[in-house]
């Protein structure tokens, strides 16, 4: 059995970037909602994902207590107001289609998904986090717990963060606090680049486990004392950018693993949330079951 997690922001932004066609209701552009309906019924549908078991997370509103400890974390600054308007619609879509939504106000959907899959992966054969989200590599186990990027059809465990990234996931926040990441708006410490961060890191694991004397660096790394008198000087800002990339992986969620099981599509509601976007004649419907769900019901493509 697998458990899928799905970064419902990402895939928010992802269908209102898309070169997928507009749509437009009663005068508001829906595109990125429908959008992110027909991606997941792609989802759902997807014979070799078989997903049985899935939940939707939302970052509603975008702020976090993230924004609490750094005044330049990500914000719903800059982001389009067609979009931004989206995000309530967009989460009573995936309830629409009955999967489980959590909506995350004071945490991030990151921590969602850490969470979940911190809480059940000893207990499915596979957990699936879908996003390309570089922080939530610091999930991964093994070949249990994997990030999908469904835009590159790219599957990462553990062995491929390694040798991709050149670190291991318990690595991960302290390499985003070296490299940086313009997504949530860590600046990283200057001079560090990806493989110098992975170097020092692949060596000495954590921030502060890395000498201070470069002598004591690995050998191959150029710029070796350059490198230690900046992050000497800049330990306090890297262990704050650290704190921000580290997922909370206990974060209150209700449901059980069991509340997660995905039995179909429900009719009624999925067609009336159809019609209440100008959708319906996208809809596609064959059969239903005994509870009036159906696991044929296909928006467009994903």
């Amino acid at each position: 059995m697998r458990l899928h997690l799905v970064d419902g922001t990402y895939e928010l932004f992802r269908a209102h970037y898309s070169r997928r066609p507009p749509h437009a209701f009663e005068g508001r552009d829906l595109k990125a909602t429908v959008g992110l309906a027909s991606s997941m019924l792609a989802l759902l549908h997807d014979p070799e994902e078989a997903a049985s078991h899935v939940a939707v997370a939302f970052d509603n509103p975008i702020r976090s207590i993230r924004n609490d400890w750094f005044a330049r974390y990500k914000s719903d600054a800059g982001i389009p107001s067609e979009l931004l308007a989206q995000f309530d619609l967009a989460e009573d879509a995936v309830r629409s289609l009955g999967i489980v939504v959590w909506s995350m106000d004071r945490y991030e959907a990151d921590d969602a998904l850490a969470t979940g899959a911190s809480r059940w992966r000893d207990r499915v054969d596979q957990v699936r986090l879908l996003t390309p989200d570089k922080d939530l590599g610091q999930s991964i186990v093994g070949d249990r717990v994997v990030l999908v990027d469904r835009v590159r059809r790219r599957t990462i465990d553990e062995t491929e963060l390694w040798t991709t990234r050149g670190v291991r996931p318990q690595s991960v926040p302290d390499w985003l606090a070296l490299v940086g990441d313009a997504a949530d708006g860590l600046p990283g410490i200057a001079g560090f680049g990806e493989k110098s961060s992975a170097s020092v890191l692949r060596a000495f694991g954590h921030l502060e486990a890395i000498p201070g004397d470069p002598r004591d660096w690995p050998r191959e790394l150029r710029g070796a004392e350059r490198l230690a008198r900046t992050l000497a000087a800049e330990m306090e800002n890297a262990l704050l950018y650290r704190k921000l990339a580290t997922l909370f992986d206990d974060v209150p969620l209700a449901e059980r693993l069991e509340d997660l099981e995905w039995t179909g599509v429900p009719r009624g509601p999925f067609e009336a949330w159809c019609a209440r976007v100008g959708a319906s004649d996208r809809l596609r419907a064959t059969g239903a079951g005994a509870s009036d769900r159906t696991r044929a019901t296909g928006v467009g493509a994903g």
